[in-house]
């Protein structure tokens, strides 16, 4: 028989450790702790200064009732009130009439300790009777280490019997010492007292319960208990209120943070609000005020920094935008000149010939540069571009055509959907997009180098143009700069064709332009271009099949 799989167990939530939690809630346990700890003490104190006092106050009557026992058990119980001491009998009593000497009592004489007026009724000492003792108090006359008689007196002020281990746990009381404390059998703890007997080997031992000590105590105890989880509530309480509002500072700095690094610092014109916190100038010189007036101080030369860098980019790429635009004009001359001397190329020396043609084509070389510095300026100054409806599976297969005649060497793929698939953009970028990309794998693989280009509709309807390569890759160093301007790559990728370093970087530029997003996934055997466009949805509607 075969038994079930277990269920997977879910694991138990992990504690995090103290170090990970909010300042604000080390605090208020901090303080719930301390104060916890506090009233734990005081507790303690409380009940054990309370314990001495009720247990001295039960140590008093328990010598008190010793001493009575002891008192009654020797010489009898205090006549009533108004009555001296009864004199012995036939001590100082004349005679009855007609007798001459008196006559003796009937019956053998009273045990000492008892007397008339004590009515020996139930087990136990007679002393268990007499007047003033309390109920519960418990007795025993001891002979020679034997308890001879033990009791006690019931709840309804009789007496009743103990049992055997309790009357031999009183005959084991010292005698003369301090009352302390005994569990008797049945009966619970006592605090006992032995006084000797003027009979050598007796004593007279009495006890009384420790109850209302122990209760006493007790509910000490749970009233302290209760009053202090009571206070630990209203002090955890209040304290979150208080530490919150003394940590709001604190938080708005965090929160004020938390903008700036929400900034997009990197490109761009960057405006920094300062001061950023306020700062109460009464608080300044608090720990809160220090922090968001460093706070203040740091933004504001950051704030001068970004604007220093912004005028420093903006007049950089103006020089690039004017000098791209100046140069195209002495570019074109030089061009046309080296276009008319090889016209006569026959006519030339085979030096003069081969220098004239390297002019031309570096001169080309020089003004695709020129281009692409100018383009780059332009985007970067946000000129808005063309807005039309491109059919972007027609610009994937033209720009697979133009790649492959320019590298026959590879094998070019493509992957296209069954309809095509049009965006909102600029149709001569975005066929600079797909040609730059293709370039780039071209150029940077060797040859037999299979380069896939496939072109899928998302989910969200966006537009999906993926350019993959089993090339060699890009190493792990080189790509997270791989669409910087003039980045290039190391020897594993080959640099024939000599390019410029601006093609990926105006590849992303476009991108952007056009609100999409490019990502690289590189590793050796595959090398992966994404770029993801807004889907043209009107667009897809009215353009028919191919």
């Amino acid at each position: 028989m075969s038994s079930s799989p277990r269920a997977e167990r879910t694991p138990a939530p992990v504690l995090r450790p103290p170090r990970t939690w909010s300042l604000r809630t080390r605090l208020i346990l901090t303080q719930l702790l301390l104060l916890a700890v506090v009233c734990a003490g005081v507790g303690v104190a409380t009940e054990f200064a309370l314990q001495r006092f009720l247990m001295n106050q039960l140590d008093e009557q328990v010598i008190e009732a010793g001493r009575r026992s002891s008192m009654i058990f020797e010489f009898g119980p205090p006549p009533p009130p108004g009555m001296g001491m009864p004199p012995p009998p036939g001590v100082g009593m004349p005679p009855p009439p007609g007798v001459g000497m008196p006559v003796p009592p009937v019956g053998p004489p009273p045990r000492r300790g008892h007397h008339m007026m004590i009515r020996d009724e139930g087990p136990g000492p007679a002393f268990l009777n007499a007047p003033g003792q309390a109920i519960l108090t418990v007795g025993a006359v001891v002979s020679d280490g034997r308890a001879d008689d033990a009791g006690m007196i019931a709840t309804d002020g009789s007496r009743t019997e103990i049992s055997d281990v309790a009357a031999r746990q009183l005959a084991t009381v010292a005698v003369g010492g301090r009352p302390h404390t005994v569990d008797l059998d049945g009966l619970g703890r006592y605090r006992v007292v032995a006084f000797p007997s003027h009979m050598e080997g007796e004593a007279v031992v009495a006890g009384l319960p420790t109850t209302d000590v122990d209760d006493t105590l007790f509910w000490v105890a749970v009233i302290f208990g209760v009053v202090a989880v009571v206070a630990l509530m209203a002090a955890g309480t209040a304290g979150a209120v208080i530490v919150r509002r003394q940590l709001a500072p604190l938080a708005r700095v965090s929160e004020a943070a938390q903008q700036v690094a929400d900034l997009e610092l990197d490109r761009g014109e960057v405006r920094l609000p300062t001061p950023i916190v306020k700062v109460d100038p009464a608080a300044a010189q608090t720990e809160v005020g220090q922090l968001g007036s460093a706070l203040n101080r740091m933004l504001d030369r950051i704030a001068g920094a970004l604007s220093a860098r912004h005028a420093s980019e903006t007049r950089v790429r103006q020089f690039v935008a004017d000098a791209s635009h100046e140069l195209r004009t002495p570019l074109a001359a030089i061009r046309g000149y080296t276009e008319l001397a090889q016209r006569k190329q026959a006519e030339l020396p085979d030096d003069v010939a081969h220098a004239m043609s390297r002019v031309e084509s570096e001169t080309a070389r020089m003004t695709q540069l020129v281009e692409d510095m100018l383009l780059l300026a332009r985007l970067d100054t946000g000129r808005p571009l063309d807005r039309d409806s491109v059919d972007l599976t027609r610009l994937v297969v033209d720009a697979v055509s133009d790649a492959h005649v320019a590298a026959p060497d590879h094998v070019w793929e493509l992957d296209l959907p069954d309809e095509p698939l049009t965006v909102c953009g600029d149709e001569a970028r975005l066929h600079q997009v797909l040609a730059n990309l293709l370039a780039n794998a071209g150029i940077h693989t060797p040859a037999g180098t299979t380069v896939t280009t496939s072109l899928t509709a998302t989910d969200t309807g966006d537009v999906l143009v993926r350019v993959v390569d089993d090339g060699p890759g890009i190493p792990a160093r080189l790509q997270p700069d791989v669409f910087e301007r003039f980045a290039r790559g190391d020897t594993s990728r080959s640099r024939r064709g000599g390019s410029t370093g601006l093609g990926l970087a105006i590849v992303a530029a476009v991108v952007r332009a056009h609100h999409g997003t490019i990502s690289l996934h590189s590793v050796p055997g595959r090398t992966e271009f994404a770029v993801v466009l807004p889907g043209d949805t009107q667009a897809v509607h009215s353009v028919g099949p191919r």
